[in-house]
């Protein structure tokens, strides 16, 4: 007889598939390296997609620390994800979904509900097959309809909540034809105090890996510089993987040029010979080179641009940093970001902020470091210093013009102050009854209606834009008479839902509920931000060069 499928678990999806794991320590890079092999991928012609695994209990990222675990990125569908999607989406310039991501939380709850429901049919679930089949069945499903799928998993080998992940990787490379899986290992390569190049790291990361049943194909070495011959050749010799497969992947100044690094170690090339592509690919002189043009472009000039965050850590703010980032490479600026710790302004704010030539205030939660931001947006508003505002710094500005032009004392957020007088921000009608937080914001993307002949409208070119969101509070509809006839202009609504701020008269004041730095990519960056840096280049005390081209101009 028959017997029933224990899984829903379906091998024949997808083509072809690198994985990338880490070895001895986090934090090396993975999903660069892999980001960077996709974008070379993507510019010889194929379609390349990713999926980021993250082995920590959490269904998603919403309710994580950023100062623990760095920004939460949120998606076009939703998703709020590990900063890693971020860069992939930038990278590969895609728009991923929640579906892209698998933690350990989300592969549990799926089987456990299915469990409960009595899908299995009575028998005993176990680790393997079902925990294993989900997880690949997550990738196979966000790899259907690609050329290549990148994997990455989170953490090194070695943790034991990595070991589910590692056995289903080891079961897909059985599953695999040999031409369409590749293993990718990167691993950290110290120095030793007389400059030596040490291998002893990687071997024991290599040999875990093969204790488990996965022999790397490909093995990425992260040291300050490049791998020196005799280190490529003794790594090769104690790991069994040809000479040819082992590359550098050392510092460089700027992550985007991590695809021209690995490009001249020649790693694009070898993945498609390996994964029997090689014939597919444009011809080298017909890949797009935007990218290289991009960022080996001559810069013109620069700009200071003070971020007043609480969070002293810079994967607290990823996108917005690469946001800046990004409008620079359009206006052919050096952006140089000036992190303000919002904890320390409250006395000497404008100490802080008088060296920049703008100012942004982030997304946040919670009121440490809300006075301070509310100074910073102050000093911004009353010297003509150009504005971004973004979710809480929208937010804020609001409270700050309440406060101080409206006269309406104590005004604040019912997010900060539960018993303010006046709570021009509160919460969403619909949160109202919730009693769960993960996954319970509005989330997501959202479209905005803009008033036509306002400075939104003019930064966005037209009237409409879609952008994400991640919020549980909005402007009190009670208050919005209060700033009719007033210079602050709600130039942007969803529904009844304030989504854009600017002021009259400013040179440039411009608040978002919504979070534009989600959509940003180098070669299609952010309006809001684009705006921010015009606005820096008509002050007349902009770093720009005096005799920058046209291109340069606002």
């Amino acid at each position: 007889m028959p017997t029933e499928p224990e899984t829903d678990y379906d091998p024949s999806l997808g083509n072809k598939f690198i994985f990338v794991t880490g070895g001895v320590m986090s934090g090396l890079g993975k999903g660069i390296t892999a980001a960077s092999t996709g974008r070379l991928l993507a510019n010889a012609g194929f379609d390349v997609t990713a999926v980021k695994i993250d082995p920590y209990l959490n269904v998603d990222a919403g309710t994580m620390n950023p100062f623990q675990h760095g920004e939460v990125y949120v998606l076009k569908d939703g998703g709020e994800v590990d900063l890693d999607l971020g860069n992939y989406e930038r990278f590969l310039d895609v728009d991923m979904t929640f579906d892209h991501n698998v933690t350990t939380g989300k592969t549990y709850q799926h089987v456990i509900e299915k469990e409960r429901a009595g899908d299995y049919l009575g028998k005993t679930v176990q680790i393997i097959p079902h925990i294993t089949d989900d997880i690949k069945r997550r990738i196979r499903e966000a790899a259907e309809g690609h050329d290549v799928c990148l994997v990455e998993v989170g953490g090194t080998v070695g943790d034991i909540e990595g070991m589910p992940y590692l056995e289903a990787l080891r079961q897909f490379a059985h599953e695999q034809d040999e031409e369409d899986f590749l293993l990718t290992h990167v691993t950290l390569v110290p120095y030793s105090k007389n400059g030596e190049q040490k291998t002893k790291p990687t071997q024991h990361s290599v040999k875990e890996l093969r204790s488990i049943g996965l022999q790397p194909d490909i093995l990425v070495g992260r040291c300050e510089d490049k791998l020196d011959p005799s280190t490529r050749e003794k790594i090769a010799l104690f790991c069994d993987v040809p000479t040819d497969a082992v590359f550098s992947n050392s510092d460089v100044e700027d992550i985007y040029h991590v695809p021209l690094m690995v490009e001249e170690e020649g790693l694009d090339e070898y993945v498609m010979e390996r994964l029997d592509l090689a014939d597919e690919a444009l011809p080298e002189t017909d890949r797009d080179n935007e990218w290289r043009n991009l960022v080996t472009q001559e810069t013109h000039g620069e700009v200071d641009v003070a971020l007043v965050g609480k969070y002293d850590l810079e994967d607290a703010y990823i996108s917005v940093n690469e946001a800046l980032k990004h409008a620079g490479l359009e206006k052919n600026l050096d952006v140089n970001v000036l992190w303000v710790d919002s904890e320390e302004m409250d006395a000497d704010h404008e100490e802080r902020l008088r060296s920049a030539d703008a100012v942004v205030v982030p997304g946040g939660f919670g009121s440490r470091g809300t006075a301070g931001k509310i100074e910073a947006i102050r000093y911004a508003r009353e010297n003509d210093v150009p504005y971004l505002g973004l979710c809480l710094g929208f937010q804020l500005a609001v409270v700050e013009f309440a406060r101080n032009v409206l006269e309406l004392e104590g005004a604040h957020s019912a997010e900060i102050d539960e018993n303010t007088p006046h709570p021009v921000i509160d919460l969403l009608p619909e949160q109202y009854d919730l009693e769960d937080l993960g996954g319970t914001m509005r989330l997501g993307a959202h479209e905005t209606a803009i008033e036509p002949d306002t400075l939104a409208a003019e930064v966005y070119g037209g009237t409409s834009c879609t952008e994400r969101h991640r919020h549980r509070y909005e402007v009190n509809p009670e208050y919005f008479d209060d700033f009719e006839d007033t210079d602050l202009v709600f130039s942007g609504q969803s529904g009844n839902r304030m989504e854009i701020l600017e002021l009259d008269g400013h040179p440039y004041f411009v608040g978002t509920q919504f979070h534009p730095e989600f959509r940003s990519r180098p070669t299609r960056a952010s309006p809001p931000f684009v705006g921010l840096l015009d606005a820096v280049l008509d002050q007349p005390t902009a770093n720009s060069d005096a005799d920058a081209p046209e291109e340069v101009e606002a």
